[in-house]
């Protein structure tokens, strides 16, 4: 019985697939063919059906509209060249370029299809970089040409600063929507891009680290930028679940400890030779660093010898033991008490005192500066230079910064700062100490 009702439930499929089979073949064809579709429409309508982004960005400072940070205005504008993170130029809207004169002339010549904006087309009569010392020359519609009145390589760095038109229209995938002012100074920000008017970004400007904090914890932006701390009085927020930090070393910022060359105890290189050899392999709040450039950078020098700890290498330096005194940041309080219980291991008593900028007297100062685009460092190192707060002479490092900044090769410059570099760290004017960790909240 069994046997004939199988061959019963046979013989009807095989009926209705002799009288439909037709049908059930073109059906599942079709349906292959709408699923097909769907799947590459789908990625059509992605690009052309806007999609809604609205990001707020908390950023800490004080910034009038025309000294906005390059974290914003590389949103709406771009320059002439671009920087990598070596340190290496590279072209931007200008095509190319050439050096004549001695280094006295930088010859532009442009992309001819890159625009604002608003539309208008980038060229020479749109470039229009305000530089004292500096004629300017527009021999026609894509060249623009710059007289220098002294030979000065970094000028390449110089123009890649965004361009702007009047009302701030710049050359980039974004474009100002709105701007809120305190006084003189820029309270919030709003771009929105040029391709994608649902995509916005509004940049809010705060005080301090502590109401950059407490405005994301509010609810107010969505990310916190340029933090030093991941923690906000009692909360950890590597530990908050809504919450995503990004650590990341700053390389364009150096906390280093600065001595003054000038100063009875310390104008005796090895004192300040002894002094290095004393200090942590490792800082808490940042990366180590050695010298004064990015280990990224071109022009960083690997083959100078990097000082470890050596207390006893510190020890046969020092004749005596002076008592010294470290003004800091306040910021930086705890890394100056790390330091002063390393000295204590070679017999120097230090004092520590709390100062809220750059001290017009010290002997020791830990600080920061920022480390510049361009591998010129004269206005730090340099005799002449009013900058100089180490009070360091060395006519070889000032004919060394001299040269370097009047020469076009990269290869030659790379050579320049590399001795530049070497002779640096044989003298000691300052202890390079890190690279400070930064930390991004983004609420998830």
């Amino acid at each position: 019985m069994l046997v004939i009702r199988r061959r019963l439930i046979f013989w009807l499929i095989k009926a209705y697939i002799k009288k439909s089979g037709k049908i059930i073949i073109l059906s599942f064809l079709l349906g292959l063919i709408i699923f097909f579709s769907f799947i590459y429409g789908s990625r059509y309508f992605a690009r052309i059906v806007p999609v809604y982004k609205k990001e707020s960005i908390g950023v800490i400072g004080a910034y009038r509209q025309d000294e906005l940070p390059s974290l914003i205005t590389n949103k709406f504008s771009r320059g002439l060249t671009t920087i990598e993170t070596n340190g290496t130029i590279k072209p931007d809207l200008a095509q190319s370029w050439e050096i004549k004169n001695n280094g006295k002339t930088y010859i532009f010549h442009l992309k001819q299809h890159e625009y604002f904006s608003d539309g208008v087309n980038v060229t020479s009569n749109t470039i229009s970089y305000n530089f004292s010392d500096v004629t300017t020359n527009r021999p026609d519609k894509y060249t623009i040409v710059y007289n220098l009145k002294d030979a000065y390589t970094p000028f390449l760095v110089t123009v890649s600063r965004g361009v702007f038109e009047k009302g701030f229209i710049g050359v980039g995938n974004y474009r100002i929507e709105d701007i809120k002012l305190n006084g003189s100074f820029v309270q919030s920000l709003t771009i929105v891009s040029v391709k994608n008017k649902f995509d916005t970004i509004r940049f809010q400007f705060y005080p301090s680290q502590e109401a950059l904090k407490l405005a994301f914890l509010l609810g107010e932006i969505s990310k916190a930028t340029g933090l030093t701390t991941p923690t906000y009085k009692n909360v950890d927020f590597k530990k908050n679940a809504n919450t995503r930090v990004n650590k990341v070393t700053n390389y364009a910022h150096l906390v280093t400890l600065f001595y003054n060359t000038t100063d009875s105890e310390l104008s005796d290189k090895k004192v300040r030779i002894a002094l290095s050899y004393a200090l942590p392999d490792g800082y808490t709040y940042g990366q180590k660093a050695y010298m004064p450039y990015s280990p990224e950078s071109y022009y960083y020098n690997i083959d100078v010898t990097q000082k470890k700890q050596d207390y006893e290498h510190a020890k046969l330096l020092l004749s005596s033991s002076p008592h010294l005194t470290i003004k800091t940041l306040r910021n930086y309080r705890k890394t100056a008490d790390a330091i002063a219980a390393t000295w204590k291991n070679i017999g120097i008593q230090t004092t520590i005192e709390e100062v809220d900028g750059m001290p017009d007297h010290f002997q020791v100062f830990l600080g920061d500066f920022s480390i510049p685009k361009d591998p010129d460092q004269y206005t730090l190192w340099h005799s002449g230079q009013i900058n100089n707060i180490t009070k360091y002479k060395n006519l070889r490092i000032d004919k060394l910064l001299e040269d370097g900044r009047k020469t076009a090769d990269s290869e030659k410059r790379k050579a320049i700062y590399m001795d530049f570099q070497k002779y640096l760290m044989e003298d000691v004017p300052a202890s390079f100490l890190y690279f400070p960790y930064e930390y991004d909240f983004v609420r998830k």
